[in-house]
């Protein structure tokens, strides 16, 4: 005898709410008793309401060994969809740690792969929300396996859209590396654990003995690794950062990135720029408050903020331009670049250089940090990758010597010779192979050692050195600077060279990629 329709659609919705309960009331519990959001209710803080559609919803594993056969995981422990973040087409997927633990095996990780295959062809933003035990044990090779063809499509999307990974929870083993590959990873203070091995199997391997927070919490990634691009206090400040994260970027490498371009340009000056550098030359300042005078009101986001931070990254809007922001920070360090400083940044030019994202470069920087240990740490190797991705790069990219700029780290830093289009100095401008005292002391060794009194002669010479040199005339006479600006209408000249270099269009000779240093 026939099913009647009425009991298929009883069955269907009574197997659908099943499924949405994840892995039932208690483990729900157990999640919010953690403080952890479940996977559907952080998809809810992403997605614009009701836009969100699922994907795969009836996957089931097929593992009928260590007595899998018996057991129950709902969407095998992963959600997957699309939907509309700000009206925009995004594809996220999000682990559910109440089914399994959030284990990922063959079919969690297929549909993830589907997912990925999808938002590659419909050429969207990818978000991964990450929380998850690792790999499921009783699926040996075939979780493996799963996990390689993640890899493998999270390097076929890399530059082709943006990808953005949020660590809800633990994320070990083989499985950190998915979102380490991704563009930006999101960390949770207090929530977020990310490690290749944990604490147990480092104990036991080299008797150190270190808690998961201290190897892996999000404080560490942000501060230490560098592996953490934006720190939240919590969940909804967390996805709160990736809705404003992804609010400046394109949907994928063959559109521009979200301009807001208003009808009439603000260019009124901002004459605290006029009084921002000290009138000691070794005085710090600090460059945020440059960026703050230059940007729209409350539109830099920064990336990377507690790594490094004697270099700046991050998004704004200049008259609702989009644009990169890569700065010096005279407040640490001097602003000097080493070898972190120069990593963060090489990643930051190559992401912007992706994804049509113009780039300026603000520059106080007397040069690579002097020392042993850096050398030997490979300052030369990280070093040239800076010269590397901004040589390499074919945005519209923008340059305001606001201070020192001296030696390689001009260059680094976005010179005319490495492909700036526009180059622009204050009148406070140092452009100069080494600093004042320590090239008077090469160039007239012979007359301080001889004279009378070296040290008067010594600052005489200096003086003389400072006065003749180290300004930007020289170098605007010579077409290494476009032009010396008032800093008080930085603003309106970056708004103009913004708007005369957004169809910029620069081919390069066919090849696969360069060979950047590593």
């Amino acid at each position: 005898m026939p099913i009647p329709a009425d009991e298929k659609l009883k069955r269907l919705r009574d197997y659908r709410a099943h499924i949405m309960q994840g892995g039932g009331t208690e483990r729900i519990d157990q999640q919010h008793e953690r403080g952890k959001l479940t996977a559907r209710e952080r998809l809810a803080l992403l997605f614009d309401p009701d836009t969100f559609e699922e994907m795969n919803l009836f996957a089931q594993h097929r593992t009928t060994d260590f007595g899998l056969d018996r057991m129950d995981f709902p969407a095998d422990g992963v959600i997957t969809g699309y939907g509309k973040v700000r009206g925009r087409k995004v594809y996220a997927y999000a682990q559910d740690f109440t089914v399994a633990g959030g284990a990922a095996g063959e079919m969690h990780e297929k549909k993830i792969a589907i997912l990925m295959d999808l938002a590659s062809e419909a050429r969207a933003p990818l978000v991964g929300i990450h929380d998850s035990g690792g790999a499921r044990i009783q699926e040996g090779a075939l979780s493996l396996s799963g996990y390689g063809e993640i890899f493998y499509r999270n390097t076929y999307l890399s530059g082709l859209v943006p990808q953005v990974a949020v660590i809800a929870g633990p994320c070990a083993g083989g499985a950190a590396y998915s979102p380490a590959i991704m563009d930006f990873v999101v960390m949770i203070k207090g929530i977020s654990k990310m490690f290749v091995t944990g604490p147990e199997n480092i104990k036991s391997t080299t008797g150190e003995v270190v808690t998961a927070e201290e190897l892996g919490g999000a404080t560490v990634h942000a501060e230490k690794s560098g592996v953490c691009h934006v720190l939240a206090e919590n969940e909804a400040e967390a996805f709160n950062k990736v809705v404003r994260l992804l609010s400046y970027l394109p949907q994928n490498n063959s559109t521009r990135p979200p301009h807001n371009i208003p009808e009439k340009f603000e260019m009124e000056p901002r004459e605290k720029l006029n009084r921002i550098i000290p009138d000691d030359h070794y005085a710090p300042y600090d460059m945020k408050e440059v960026i703050s005078e230059l940007v729209d009101e409350d539109s830099f986001f920064e990336i990377q903020e507690y790594y490094a931070p004697n270099l700046i990254i991050g998004f704004g809007r200049i008259n609702g331009y989009c644009a990169g922001i890569l700065a010096n920070q005279p407040a640490v360090n001097k602003g000097f670049l080493n070898g972190d400083a120069s990593r963060k940044g090489t990643r930051f030019i190559r992401f912007c250089n992706c994804f049509n994202i113009p780039l300026i470069n603000l520059v106080d920087v007397p040069g690579f940090v002097p020392g042993i240990a850096e050398e030997h740490g490979g300052i030369l190797r990280h070093g040239a990758k800076l010269l590397f991705s901004l040589s390499a790069s074919t945005i519209p990219k923008l340059t305001v010597i606001l201070r020192k700029a001296y030696g390689g780290t001009f260059l680094a830093m976005g010179s005319k010779a490495l492909g700036s289009d526009r180059v622009f100095a204050w009148p406070t401008a140092e452009i100069a192979v080494l600093d004042a005292e320590t090239a008077v002391k090469i160039l007239y060794r012979k007359e301080i050692s001889e004279a009378e009194n070296p040290d008067a002669e010594l600052k005489k010479r200096i003086t003389d050195y400072r006065k003749a040199f180290f300004n930007p005339y020289n170098a605007a006479a010579n077409l290494i600077v476009d032009d010396i600006i008032e800093p008080a209408n930085t603003r309106r000249h970056l708004t103009l060279a913004l708007e005369a270099l957004i169809d910029k269009e620069e081919t390069r000779p066919p090849k696969k990629h360069g060979n950047i240093p590593l």
